[in-house]
Order: structure tokens, then C-alpha cells, then sequence
């Protein structure tokens, strides 16, 4: 059973467009296929098998490297050379081509993907998350914030990205009125330095909103609110 989630894809404007992501319960090296094998039963021995996907190894790689291809079940091997010729009287040259091998799969991979069953599952998506905030004046961890100083904010994903105006480091007081910081020192995905505003004496929440993702932006910006009411004296 191969395991599938789905995620926001962050690759169109379409604010309902999900796409799946694969989980493969196992992954074998060479060892472990071979062991699989003898525990699926051979007369062969673990020597046996080895010495024979070696010799499988070595011959496919000669048949490639002397420019012939393999059309086997499991896949077959081609060619294919990147790069601009100039004119139809240029040569291959290293400095401005490159050989590809290519791999594409055979005809018992494509009999085995309408066997494949799968089941959905729900993952962590890599939201943000404050884990713990700073007073960089007092030195106090998850407790207070001093107006005019400086506030870390260690966390996941919490760097503050994107195109939405949301986007941003708040204070939060008691009757849910918020206030953004205007200056951001440091912003990284762990670590978010920041100038904490001129705030009225007081009760706070810090929030940070982020469309940051690790590798692109999410299309709807994220909120991640921290545990602790922080005060400002």
C-alpha cells in the first residue's frame, strides 16, 4: 500500500488546487534487496545472488558506456546530448555538450503502476511555529517585551515572506488590537529579529503571519500565535 497527502500547491494562483505527495513505507539498498529475494524463496545463496546483480551491474554499464541501450522489463536506456551546435559542421565538445543517460520504464513498471494500492493520509504541512520569545533588553525568555527594544523569536518557518499585506510580526493586547512591527532586524526561517513598537503597558500575544514555505511562498498567507501572554511593563 503506497501512502499519498495532499498539499497546497503553491505552483498556481488557484487558491483550491492541492497536489499529492508519495510516502513509500521502505526503501532497499542493495543488501536488503537481496535479502528480500532469499526471503522470498531461491535456491540461490545470498553469495550467489549477490555475485549475480554485481555481474548485472557491470555488464549493463558496459553495454552503456560502448553507446549500445538496454530494453529490459523493468526500464530501458537511451541517449540524449544538451547543448547549441554551431552549424551543422561543429563537434561534440565537453566544454559546451553534455551526455545524458536516460532512463524510462519498461513495460512490467507499467503493468506494476495499475497494481499500486493507495491510501490518503494527512501530514504536518510546514507551517509556522513560534517556540520561544526573547526580550533582548531584560534577557527574559517567554515573559515580557520591552517597548523601543528588541524581541528574538526563535521558531519553524517563520520567516516573514510574501506578497500579502498580512504579512507581518505582531503584538496582540488583551482586547485583540494589534500592532506591527516596523522593523525587522533579522528574518530567517528559524530566527525573526525585530524592533518591538513604542506598546502601552500591558498584556501581549506575539503573532507572525508568513506566506514562507522553504522553497516558494504559500498562496494564503499562514498565522502562528505563541503560547505565552508576554508583558510589557
Amino acid at each position: 500500500m503506497l501512502e499519498y497527502s495532499l498539499h497546497e500547491n503553491v505552483l498556481t494562483d488557484r487558491k483550491d488546487d492541492y497536489s499529492a505527495k508519495t510516502h513509500p513505507k521502505v526503501s532497499y539498498n542493495k543488501e536488503e534487496f537481496i535479502d528480500l529475494m532469499l526471503q522470498r524463496g531461491t535456491l540461490m545463496t545470498k553469495t550467489d545472488a549477490l555475485a549475480v546483480l554485481n555481474n548485472i551491474e557491470e555488464t549493463a554499464a558496459y553495454v552503456i558506456s560502448n553507446g549500445g541501450t538496454l530494453n529490459l522489463p523493468l526500464f530501458h536506456t537511451g541517449f540524449s546530448i544538451s547543448g547549441v551546435f554551431e552549424g551543422s559542421t561543429d563537434s561534440f565538445d565537453p566544454h559546451r555538450h553534455h551526455l545524458h543517460v536516460n532512463i524510462s520504464k519498461g513495460t512490467l513498471l507499467r503493468a506494476i503502476e495499475q497494481d499500486v494500492k493507495l491510501t490518503k493520509v494527512n501530514t504536518a504541512s510546514p507551517h509556522p511555529q513560534i517556540l520561544e520569545v526573547k526580550d533582548s533588553v531584560s534577557g527574559k525568555i517567554d515573559e515580557a517585551l520591552t517597548a523601543g527594544g528588541a524581541v528574538e523569536i526563535d521558531g519553524v518557518n517563520i520567516k516573514i515572506s510574501g506578497d500579502s499585506h498580512l504579512c507581518g510580526l505582531y503584538f496582540v493586547d488583551e482586547n485583540g488590537a494589534e500592532t506591527k512591527a516596523l522593523t525587522l532586524i533579522h528574518n530567517k526561517p528559524s530566527t525573526v529579529l525585530a524592533l518591538i513598537p513604542m506598546l502601552a503597558a500591558g498584556n501581549y500575544r506575539v503573532k507572525i503571519v508568513t506566506q514562507y514555505t522553504g522553497s516558494y511562498n504559500w498562496k494564503t498567507p499562514k498565522t502562528t500565535v505563541f503560547g505565552a501572554t508576554l508583558q510589557v511593563q
